[in-house]
């Protein structure tokens, strides 16, 4: 039997994870944790891992990536177990890829084409899928364009199918590129009605506070605790692909949209980064921006460096990124003095919170952090308004958000929170205001 069964009875592919590392100074993750990466994401698409090693690599070796002993050692493994892919945890050329194939007579997937995977069977939303499928094929033109090396495959032809003397390899990188082609276009109309959508919630003025952090760093089971949803929320690296957004209620009263975002991971594919660009544009829009980290994982400070590190590449303005909240989340998993020591640290930053999205510890506090963070910079005011004056209660109800109102015989009455700017142009433009 290769492989064994899993929950649903079906027989699971086996696998090899294989993480190659150099001993470099100034390295901030752990060897293990990186294995331990490896092996979470693997598991991810339910491969049976059969055997998980870091490699040391003195120097990548351009045809193979290992030494000629580390590909031996490992042949009678593949054989005797029966493995299907060895997942190795590291960038692998085209030509590296397809010797390592030879040698071990198995398929070799890196870490660019395991993370695609990944995404490729838990994208649901239309959005998501043609991401996915964009950025499957833009590795996919790369290694084709690489791998082959000779122009012997020519095929002669008319029409669409390609003209005297075209080679193969140039027909499947047509082919590709058209389909690509198609792609952004139905890409580009679903950012269009998101682009839509998001403007309606402007005009609904209530703010937007986005989930950002490290793929299983709980952001979901947060999210949900949060907002009462139902999102999947499991212990698996990448759980969440599809953004997804809830209103949440303030202790204040005040309405917020919470949005859940797809989680980072260290050596993010450039591909995927660019392909979900337009998903992660609700981080870019938000108007608070909470920094969800597992603080209870060994590699907590290379993760929450990692996150940074995407949320600039992706244009993050740095006094945004230094004005996030950053929730230090799983604090239910730490030993008591630890944990003692987390809640109290985070006690007094200004931007920190620490707590448990399974327990719920903490989650009332993060609320009002919320809470007085968004509105720190809004002025609520009193006022009474013309019934006859349309044009002054429109405004109101464009630029802030309605509080209260009650009208009397002339009068309407409205408690209203507005950005100072925007206080400052309605008593400029209108003089009715009540204390």
């Amino acid at each position: 039997m290769n492989g064994s069964a899993g929950a649903t009875g079906k027989s699971l592919e086996r696998a090899i994870v294989l993480h190659p590392y150099r001993k470099e100074s100034g390295a901030t993750r752990g060897v293990d944790a990186c294995l331990d990466e490896a092996v979470g994401l693997a598991r991810a698409i339910d491969l049976d891992i059969v055997c998980a090693e870091s490699v040391h690599l003195v120097r990548p070796r351009p045809a193979t990536l290992f030494g000629p002993g580390t590909v031996e050692r490992f042949k009678p493994l593949i054989a005797e177990e029966h493995v299907a892919v060895v997942i190795v945890d590291f960038p692998v050329t085209p030509v590296q890829q397809r010797n390592l194939e030879k040698a071990w007579d198995c398929k070799v997937i890196d870490r660019t084409g395991l993370i695609l995977e990944i995404f490729g069977e838990r994208a649901r939303s239309r959005e998501g899928r043609l991401q996915v499928e964009l950025a499957h094929l833009s590795y996919q033109r790369s290694r084709l364009v690489r791998s082959w090396t000779h122009l012997e495959r020519q095929r002669g032809g008319t029409g669409f199918l390609g003209g005297p003397g075209e080679t193969q390899i140039e027909s499947d990188r047509r082919q590709i590129d058209d389909r690509m082609m198609r792609l952004k276009l139905d890409l580009s109309k679903v950012t269009r009605t998101r682009e839509l959508h998001r403007r309606a919630r402007q005009r609904v003025t209530n703010p937007v506070v986005a989930l950002v952090g490290y793929t299983n760093a709980g952001k979901s089971t947060l999210f949900n605790r949060l907002s009462g949803a139902a999102v999947t929320a499991r212990d698996q690296l990448f759980a969440t692909l599809d953004p997804t957004m809830r209103a949440v209620e303030l202790p204040s009263g005040r309405a917020i949209i919470l949005s859940d975002t797809v989680g980072f991971v260290s050596s993010l594919p450039t591909m995927l980064v660019a392909a979900f660009r337009a998903t992660l544009e609700e981080v870019l829009e938000a108007d608070l921006i909470l920094h969800v980290r597992d603080i209870a994982h060994p590699d907590s400070a290379a993760q929450k460096e990692d996150v940074l590190s995407v949320l600039d590449g992706l244009g993050v303005e740095k006094d945004r990124m230094a004005s996030m909240i950053e929730v230090r989340n799983k604090i239910d998993l730490l030993p008591a003095e630890a944990r003692n020591a987390a809640v109290n640290q985070s006690g007094r930053e200004e931007n920190a919170c620490a707590l448990s999205a399974v327990t719920g510890e903490g989650c009332d506090a993060l609320l009002a952090m919320i809470d007085a963070r968004l509105n720190a910079e809004r002025c609520v005011l009193d006022v009474a308004v013309d019934l006859t004056d349309g044009a002054a209660i429109a405004w109101l109800y464009s630029r802030g958000e309605v509080l209260s109102r009650s009208d009397d015989e002339r009068f309407a009455h409205i408690r209203v929170g507005l950005d100072a700017a925007d206080a400052a142009r309605f008593e400029h433009q209108f003089t009715r205001r009540t204390g």
